[in-house]
């Protein structure tokens, strides 16, 4: 039932973004940064040192931990394929999702590969991949009051739980709503399972993992849908791996195993064509 309702989700995204946005935001690669920008060889550096730290936080389907304590998910599964074809290993490194851009730029990291949202804010503080997912900013609220909560003017009187720096949280000022930042989206729905928050804004796709029936928070669902948006992976501005990825996402596209992965984390419905 929830694949069915994620289909639904990213098949209205695609035409609110189609219809509302008229944004080209597959051809983001190299476009965010200046021309004159000189490029930076991440290529090597990483080769060299054998290994693509990447940035993440506890986001599932995306990436979280199995019971062995290993990263999976997602774009855990994609990144590992993407460090095999460049014949390093991945590193993944947890990090406050507000300091991305900081951890970047700092070499902390590689890249930012966790759902992140191609907003105009990541455009600028990094180049970004060509987006391979669609997804949307949900309302989460307790089941038995979703009735209550079915338009955008019915969720003025809420008290909001969204990740920090998030897109959830750009979602709450944008519409003038009452909220308390938390560390991440997982964060988010615990504070409206413990009553502590009264709704939540997360992306659809974790939303469809982890919230209704069969899930983890079985007594939530999701209603209002506040936007649509891309995802994509950030590097530091001038870097070269943003092209190896492209042609990387092109390739697994192409030859489906970018599909397989997805299928096996019930995202499929979200791929954008590469």
């Amino acid at each position: 039932m929830f694949k069915k309702a994620l289909a639904l989700i990213c098949t209205a995204a695609l035409c609110f973004s189609l219809v509302g946005c008229g944004s080209n935001s597959n051809n983001q690669a190299g476009d965010n940064a200046e021309e004159s920008a000189p490029v930076v060889e991440d290529l090597k550096a990483i080769k060299d040192k054998g290994e693509i730290v990447i940035g993440i936080t506890d986001f599932e389907p995306m990436d979280y931990k199995d019971e062995s304590g290993n990263w999976i998910g997602f774009d855990a599964d994609m990144a590992n394929a993407f460090a095999d074809s460049l014949g390093v290993k991945a590193k993944f490194v947890e990090i406050e999702w507000d300091n991305k851009a900081l951890e970047l730029s700092s070499g902390s990291i590689d890249c930012v590969w966790n759902g992140m949202t191609l907003t105009d804010e990541v455009k600028s503080s990094m180049d970004c991949s060509k987006a391979y997912c669609n997804n949307a900013q949900i309302v989460i609220v307790p089941s038995d009051k979703a009735d209550q909560y079915q338009t955008v003017e019915s969720l003025t009187d809420l008290n909001f739980a969204v990740e920090v720096g998030s897109a959830g949280e750009e979602q709450a000022k944008e519409h003038s709503l009452k909220y308390t930042s938390v560390t991440n989206q997982a964060s988010a729905l615990m504070e409206v399972a413990a009553g502590t928050s009264d709704a939540a804004i997360i992306d659809s796709l974790m939303a469809a993992a982890m919230v209704g029936e069969g899930t983890s928070y079985d007594k939530l669902t999701y209603t209002v849908g506040l936007n649509s948006e891309e995802y994509g992976v950030g590097f530091r501005q001038g870097s070269d791996l943003v092209e190896e990825l492209n042609s990387f996402f092109k390739t697994s596209y192409d030859d489906g195993s970018m599909t397989k992965i997805a299928e096996k984390y019930g995202v499929q419905a979200a791929l954008i064509p590469q």
